[in-house]
């Protein structure tokens, strides 16, 4: 029998034997002899707008504008970027104090100092755009400057993950000249401080980054441009690919194309092959008179079947998740499985029968044609078969393209609806807190006093996070019970490139967004 596990182990370590070989090798150094590297994607920005998105807009963001702090090549905790230095100033860890470093610019030579700063942070509260990032903001009391350079972060209570929060690109600095205090910008230009500039853009197509001239920040960029080009389908990209129409792929590789990729041992091609914790979950709506039942919550997750769907629609390309919380991080654990066991339809019959449910539940799950990859639409035609096989559930499937999805998911439109989640940062903290709560990045109220008001302040006040697991652990219990959210599978990391292509792995953060300026041609010796 073919063992996938070993050859993706054999596959992952050629690529990376290739890419640390290629970072040995002189390369073009931003010569840009070449033109620029191409990185093609199925993730288009939803907004150029900082203030407007909590989602994969952020990896343009990364790129073209900067945050007080952010990750290195390497590094696992923030440090200083377009900061000098930065750090709590009191024991409590409720003061955060951040100096710029001298003389900083946006690209289009206005100046960026803690003003800019403190105009970037204020306006995501202000605006509070639906579905925008202000929900990571709920420790921040106030933001004050001192000079050009300094800028004092005044916190509610204590949160050792406010760091953290600043490196997102949510938190990107932008010009104050450029983006109104209370209103999204509307228009395609961009003026960031980050390593590039974004020269155009076409929505949904392309985005074409040059070098900054200004920039100054941790980031040494071994190339002189990148052009970012978004794809509808993988199919569509992969051929791109092969074609040498792009250089590198990053974010929607279907499981078929990534079997494909491997099998075939491309000679031209690589397959870097990494861990994720990016998730995939079913979200409930309380406003539905069926999903906000408890019982028919349950009884879904007494009835999902994670290894058919990892196995069947995934090729085994991304692991069954029994908790919110991926493996890999912290505080980790498996509570779906240990309540709800193995999937069973007497189970789940009982638990409908228990609460006076006895007809078939109709229920419609709706799910995004264009964001989380080919396989989504099969995924949940699977989840239908086994809804409706088992005889208790008569399930309708309904999709949108993101940008109309977003806006139905917001206003309450889908009773159950499937969403995916790239990490703000990598700590437990982020795949709970955003999900609960009065304002949460899913647009449906989760009301959880219990978890918001005591395990995550309690768990925050803790800078080891080490020692923050009995309250984690204990939230996600109560995430079960509640079982507004349902977890289904926990993804890894896949990038295709053309053999000549070096810095595939360590353009990757710890939030997997990727750091363009790391990619580069190889050159012969």
């Amino acid at each position: 029998m073919f063992n996938r596990n070993r050859f993706l182990r054999r596959v992952a370590a050629i690529a990376s034997i290739s890419l640390v070989a290629g970072c040995s090798l002189l390369s073009d150094g931003g010569s840009g002899s070449s033109g620029p590297i191409v990185v093609g994607t199925t993730s288009a920005p939803s907004t150029l707008d900082p203030a407007g998105a909590w989602d994969g807009s952020w990896e343009l963001y990364r790129n073209i504008f900067q945050t007080l702090v952010a990750y290195p090549n390497g590094a696992t905790t923030p440090q200083p970027d377009a900061a000098e230095s930065c750090g709590f100033t009191d024991a409590t860890s409720r003061t955060y104090r951040c100096k710029l470093r001298a003389g900083m610019k946006f690209a289009d030579g206005d100046p960026m100092d803690a003003a800019a700063v403190q105009h970037s942070i204020d306006r995501i509260r202000t605006i509070n755009a639906p579905g925008g990032p202000a929900g990571l903001l709920g420790s921040l009391d106030r933001v004050e400057t001192s000079g050009d350079r300094e800028v004092v972060f005044h916190l509610n209570q204590p949160d050792a993950t406010f760091p953290f929060v600043l490196a997102t690109p949510a938190m990107s600095i932008v010009d104050p000249n450029d983006y109104p205090a209370n209103s999204l910008r509307k228009d395609t230009k961009v003026h960031g401080s980050g390593p590039y500039e974004l020269q155009s853009y076409q929505e949904g197509k392309e985005a074409v980054l040059v070098r900054n001239g200004n920039y100054k920040g941790f980031a040494e960029r071994e190339n002189n441009a990148v052009t970012i080009r978004y794809f509808q389908t993988s199919a569509s990209m992969v051929k791109a690919l092969r074609d040498k129409q792009i250089d590198v792929t990053y974010r929607g590789l279907a499981a078929d194309d990534i079997i494909a990729l491997q099998q075939h041992g491309d000679s031209d091609l690589q397959l870097v092959d990494g861990a994720g914790t990016d998730i995939s979950y079913l979200v409930f709506n309380p406003k539905d008179p069926w999903a906000r039942q408890p019982a028919v919550r349950k009884a879904v997750a007494q009835l999902v079947d994670r290894g058919a769907i990892a196995h069947k629609v995934y090729k085994d390309t991304v692991d069954p998740l029994y908790s919110m919380v991926p493996k890999g991080l912290t505080g980790h654990t498996t509570a779906f499985f240990d309540d709800f066991g193995d999937p069973s339809v007497p189970k789940a019959r009982k638990i409908l029968t228990d609460a006076g449910i006895t007809q078939k539940v109709p229920l419609t799950l709706w799910y995004t044609t264009d964001r989380y990859g080919s396989e989504t639409a099969l995924m949940f035609q699977e989840l239908k078969q086994q809804l409706d096989d088992s005889g208790l559930f008569a399930v309708t499937l309904k999709s949108r393209p993101w940008k109309t999805y977003v806006v139905g998911y917001q206003k309450g439109e889908y009773p159950v609806f499937g969403r995916g989640w790239f990490p703000d940062f990598p700590d437990a903290d982020n795949f709970i807190a955003p999900f609960v709560g009065e304002q949460n990045a899913l647009g449906t109220p989760y009301p959880s006093k219990q978890i918001t008001s005591v395990l995550l302040p309690r768990s925050r006040a803790q800078s080891d996070r080490a020692k923050v697991v009995k309250d984690l652990e204990a939230a996600q219990w109560l995430m079960v019970r509640d079982a507004r959210l349902i977890p289904l599978w926990q993804g890894r990391q896949y990038i295709a490139a053309s053999d000549d292509i070096s810095g595939g792995e360590q353009a990757l953060d710890p939030s997997t967004i990727m750091m363009m300026w790391e990619l580069h041609r190889k050159t012969s010796w």
